[in-house]
């Protein structure tokens, strides 16, 4: 139950070289390390086998939603990418490193970005997923979302060009922005965000009226997920009590999991432990969060990578039943870049997933927060971070893109990266690496094919795997 932050968890002191000195250090790094470098992917004769890997992640998950997971990455290679961060970070371990390092988000594809709401209420575009974060190579969070675009694309039938401009342009992105931030001042930098409304303005002339017609329309629809579209939908009034429904195996309410006496008392304990997750939150937040009462608990499977650890979701009322709050109680295990860059500096994994968030993210949500539980449901000890279940959350819907669409969103996600890693990383030593030209940009293509190729061999495996009997999948959940 505690929340003390780790021993090695402070600021260590940094070298304040001259901007001069920072140039020379980026430059110096691609002379060891040619931009031209990164182009090579070939997988080593002592590749672990992918469906290994998965089923090692397997081990600590819920017996019961594992196959819902490798049921959701069947569905195509795109989705089975979403779902192989493991996989790909042990391949990244064995490829070429700037020696520059930032925050990285661990697990930055396409999906991972979107629309969420600022604490000033304003409609921002940002990296929304953070399970994976930890300081590491920039280049592999580049090289993840790289490839995203480029499997997306296939998978939408785009021609070779398209699929070619897409990551071009995602990738060209990424390197202007940073040179871009390479020169301005620090607190400009800390200060950028992206609002959806100027992107809007920005962008609206590239487009067909009806396609700039649809975007507006999803970008109101996300105006309204909020706890109380989330309330709607979720819940339902038994004997004049609200509760949250019972959806197995996808939404599991408390009173499933613990039928009885035993549900009353879990309810309680879970109320202590929301008073500890309070004690990760800014005072004032604290201050808010009083203001709810827990009333319900529900274990409910999320996204595609993720499911299988435990993820919660919380219904709390303010004044009265017509003002609820839904927070999203999510488990943090140990990054899937650790083995490979070393441990976080935090003991506690939902620290570690917050305090990368904050320093990434441009505003992140209100409540975002962590906890340790010593003993949970199942007795054991785990980690995890809390926020609001939907507030104002869209993502793209990548199934309906034409060429040019997925080519600008992939501007807008190369922008938001860039931004995050020059937000902790040597945003000057970096733009100086990368340089004016585009050797970097088609190095990453190149690079993308290849893994792309691979990627497409790994979901063959695991069709193989599930056709074999060899592991279980669920699918149409």
């Amino acid at each position: 139950m505690s929340t003390t932050t780790s021993k090695s968890s402070h600021i260590t002191p940094v070298s304040h070289l001259t901007v001069a000195e920072r140039v020379t250090r980026g430059k110096i790094a691609r002379a060891e390390v040619p931009r031209s470098s990164h182009a090579f992917y070939e997988p080593p004769d002592d590749r672990p086998d992918p469906i290994e890997l998965l089923e090692a992640q397997a081990r600590t998950r819920v017996p019961e939603l594992v196959p819902i997971r490798y049921g959701r990455m069947l569905v195509s290679a795109f989705t089975f990418y979403r779902g192989a961060a493991k996989i790909m970070a042990n391949d990244l371990a064995h490829t070429p490193t700037s020696g520059l390092t930032a925050q990285c988000c661990g697990d930055a594809h396409l999906s991972n970005f979107g629309v969420f709401a600022s604490p000033d209420r304003r409609l921002v575009f940002d990296i929304n997923d953070f399970d994976e974060t930890l300081p590491g190579p920039w280049e592999w969070d580049v090289k993840r979302l790289a490839v995203s675009m480029l499997i997306a694309a296939r998978d939408d039938g785009f021609g070779r060009k398209d699929q070619e401009r897409i990551v071009l342009d995602t990738v060209a992105q990424y390197r202007t922005a940073m040179r871009d931030f390479a020169g301005m001042p620090t607190l400009e930098v800390w200060y950028a965000r992206m609002e959806i409304e100027s992107v809007l303005q920005q962008y609206a002339s590239q487009f067909e009226r009806k396609r700039v017609k649809r975007t507006e329309k999803a970008l109101a629809k996300a105006h309204t997920k909020d706890s109380m579209s989330a309330f709607s939908k979720l819940c339902q009034q038994v004997d004049g009590r609200v509760e949250i429904v019972d959806e197995s195996p996808l939404i599991v309410p408390l009173r499933v999991l613990v039928p009885g006496a035993e549900h009353d008392e879990v309810l309680k304990w879970l109320r202590k432990l929301l008073r500890t997750f309070r004690n990760s939150l800014e005072h004032d937040r604290r201050v808010l969060l009083e203001e709810f009462e827990l009333t319900d608990f529900a274990r409910k499977v999320v996204g595609v990578g993720s499911v299988g650890t435990r993820a919660w979701i919380a219904l709390l009322f303010g004044r009265d039943e017509q003002d609820p709050l839904f927070l999203q109680m999510k488990e943090a295990e140990a990054s899937v870049m650790e083995e490979f860059v070393g441990k976080s500096a935090f003991k506690n994994h939902g620290q570690r997933v917050v305090t990368g968030q904050r320093l990434m993210q441009a505003s992140s949500d209100i409540f975002l927060g962590w906890i340790h539980v010593p003993a949970g449901l199942d007795g054991q000890a785990r980690d995890f971070y809390g926020r609001q279940l939907k507030d104002w959350k869209g993502s793209a819907e990548i199934e309906q893109m034409v060429p040019q669409g997925m080519a600008t969103y992939g501007r807008l996600c190369g922008w938001t990266l860039a931004r995050g890693h020059a937000r902790s990383g040597d945003r000057v030593a970096i733009a100086a690496y990368l340089g004016g030209g585009d050797a970097f940009d088609r190095a990453i293509l190149e690079f993308s094919r290849a893994y792309a190729d691979q990627n497409e061999r790994d979901y063959q495996a695991l069709v193989e795997a599930v056709k074999s009997g060899r592991i279980t999948a669920e699918t149409g959940l």
